[in-house]
């Protein structure tokens, strides 16, 4: 069995159209080997034949152990990932893909609310399944501009009225204040999808407990100015080095400059590929994964976007 975490090297076996601009790419081992496990949430790193390393979510199922799934939204704007899968990736390809990584953890609870828009349907739909095996209360609401481009509705329609699709061009944005829970009830919240939802989900949930709600970005959130404007120190415990970070320096980068070698791939604190542990020291979070609880804990961070609040940080490197 391989171990997570590692890069795999694998093979395309299905590309399919699932909707207007959507395709479905499923991966296995060239010699079928199995495939390490993986919990809903959960993305890879896709680095593609042209250079590109791309995050997706896995969203096909989590109890077949050769296959992983992902789902490809064609963006014109994007920086050519998803251009080069829907026009030159082909079935007998070779992709390699690091991970899987989840930091969009389906925690236990009595009853779900899953909130989707547009290509955020994909991390929902394992979660959705797993709830449906748990045999717990769940819903899901699903948005998007038009039933053509919504994803993965055949696979939905299984569940019944338990899934709800509205399509902006026949009824028109989500009812959020309509179907979020009431104040009080301890039903989880997992949302996906374009910042305008998130945005609008986190508004209208601001008076939850924390925890309550869970949200993933396919894109980093806005930041207010960094709190520090003067240099600090990183001390690398295990490499022994003490380094200087100075103003408009990432810490990633001062670490790599010092010849330690960190994962990474998005560098914009969204992916968790650089986690990092932290030993002493407040970092200034300044990704968009962590919640309120893990950045309170200030035992992590993800140093291709996260800076120093005190004048020293260790980090387990």
């Amino acid at each position: 069995m391989m171990v997570p975490g590692t890069q795999l090297d694998l093979v395309v076996s299905a590309k399919e159209e699932m909707a207007d601009g959507v395709v479905a790419v499923t991966l296995q081992h060239p010699k079928g080997g199995r495939l390490p496990d993986w919990a809903p949430g959960a993305h890879v790193d896709v680095l593609l034949p042209n250079g590109l390393t791309r995050q997706y979510s896995l969203c096909g199922d989590r109890w077949d152990p050769g296959t992983y799934r992902i789902g490809v939204l064609h963006e014109p704007e994007s920086r050519g990932g998803s251009a080069y899968i829907h026009r030159h990736l082909q079935i007998g390809d070779r992709v390699a893909i690091g991970g899987p990584r989840n930091n969009f953890r389906l925690v236990p609870s009595e009853h779900y609310l899953f909130i989707a828009g547009g290509i955020g349907i994909t991390p929902l739909l394992p979660m959705v399944h797993q709830a449906e095996v748990l045999g717990v209360g769940w819903r899901l609401f699903y948005g998007g501009r038009s039933r053509a481009t919504m994803a993965f509705l055949d696979e939905l329609g299984g569940y019944g009225d338990r899934v709800t699709v509205v399509p902006e061009d026949e009824q028109g944005l989500l009812d959020l204040p309509a179907w979020l829970p009431t104040e009080g009830s301890a039903t989880k919240v997992y949302c996906c999808g374009p910042e305008g939802l998130l945005k609008a989900v986190e508004r209208h949930s601001a008076h939850y407990p924390a925890g309550q709600v869970r949200t993933e970005r396919f894109v980093p959130k806005e930041q207010h100015a960094p709190a520090r404007r003067t240099p600090f120190q990183v001390e690398l415990s295990r490499s022994g080095h003490t380094l200087d970070v100075r103003p408009g320096q990432s810490v990633l980068d001062v670490i790599t400059d010092a010849g330690v070698h960190v994962l990474t791939s998005c560098r914009k604190g969204v992916c968790g590929t650089c986690e990092t542990g932290v030993l002493a020291g407040e970092p200034e979070h300044r990704d968009s994964l962590l919640d309120d609880d893990e950045r309170a804990a200030g035992d992590c961070m993800f140093v291709c976007v996260s800076s120093s609040c005190s004048d020293r940080l260790v980090l387990d490197l």
